[in-house]
């Protein structure tokens, strides 16, 4: 059988159907499902071929609408939602505790949500929203689902954690440890700061994968410029123009960055989740769903900081984190 042949305009439904042998019997955790979202859209199409899809979201209206939503679309779906919010530590673990009770071993877990970026705020922990969000939650609950990830490796499979960062990365200097553990609000800015906790994703697959020494493969991934409520925010707007993102007009520009639609940015995620090709290549930054380690900036591909960074969440979540 050849290899197949994904692209820029590949969709998520196309790589599950490459996939589906992978996809079959498994059992996958997506964060951040809500309907218009590359979570949801991942969602829909593994729930096609999967074991169980278990969705989250931290608000109960609209997770359930994503559950009917789903159920709906793909009448045969196993859709088991779950309230978790990634800003309080404490609601992680309570999350984490629900998670750990279901009967069923975990085989993906994937962190697709993301903050609202927006002003300077902190959250019940006391750090800025979007590190603790993007960074800090999924980081203590892979650290509390780790048992679960583990019990359903086998000598064929590895489970896997998924991490949707950005290629946006490339566009901040790296993390910044100072203000991860002393937030400062002067030096605050909304964009900057959500590029730095995309670059703290691509550095804690790294380290997770070479920590967990083959028993979980971590893998991050750059899904696309997509249009989300996000972008449209009047915060946002102006420092997407600087970018060249959207055009004076405050409209999507392709200039300098191609857009996906929404099925074309969960492409990426689900070939992160279930390609097979990438089982000798843990720690893997992938774009246009394949392997791209090449376009990773040197600040998040640096193997001491994915320790450093490592080592200091371990002491924000209050917690060691070993295998």
């Amino acid at each position: 059988m050849s290899e197949p042949t994904f692209s820029f305009t590949t969709t998520a439904q196309e790589v599950a159907t490459v996939f589906a042998k992978e996809i079959q019997g498994k059992n996958v955790l997506i964060t951040g499902t809500s309907v218009n979202g590359i979570g949801f859209e991942t969602a829909r199409v593994l729930a096609k071929h999967a074991n169980l899809i278990i969705i989250t979201g931290h608000n109960s209206e609209r997770l359930k609408i994503a559950e009917d939503t789903l159920k709906n679309e793909v009448p045969s779906a196993n859709i088991r939602p779950l309230i978790l919010d990634l800003s309080s530590l404490a609601a992680v673990r309570k999350a984490a505790a629900e998670i750990n009770a279901f009967p069923e071993p975990l085989h993906v877990l994937i962190h697709n949500a993301a903050a609202v970026i927006g002003p300077f705020k902190l959250t019940v922990d006391n750090f800025e929203s979007q590190v603790a969000t993007n960074h800090i939650g999924p980081f203590l609950l892979t650290k509390l689902l780790s048992s679960k990830l583990l019990a359903s490796g086998t000598t064929h499979y590895t489970p896997r954690v998924i991490f949707v960062s950005a290629k946006g990365h490339i566009f901040c200097d790296g993390v910044n440890f100072s203000t991860l553990e002393r937030p400062d609000p002067e030096g605050y800015e909304p964009l900057d700061a959500y590029f730095r906790t995309k670059v703290a994703n691509i550095l804690t697959a790294i380290e997770l994968s070479r920590r967990s020494k083959g028993q979980i493969n971590a893998y991050s991934l750059h899904p696309g410029v997509i249009m989300t409520n996000n972008m449209q925010r009047g915060d946002m707007v102006d420092s997407l123009k600087k970018l060249e993102i959207l055009d004076e007009n405050g409209r999507p520009s392709d200039k300098k960055h191609p857009w996906k639609t929404i099925p074309q940015g969960a492409a990426t995620t689900v070939a992160a989740a279930f390609d097979s090709s990438l089982n000798d290549k843990p720690g893997a930054y992938l774009d246009d769903c394949v392997e791209a380690n090449d376009t990773i900036a040197p600040h998040a591909s640096d193997s001491a900081n994915a320790e450093r960074l490592w080592v200091l969440t371990e002491r924000l979540i209050g917690e060691s984190f070993t295998f």
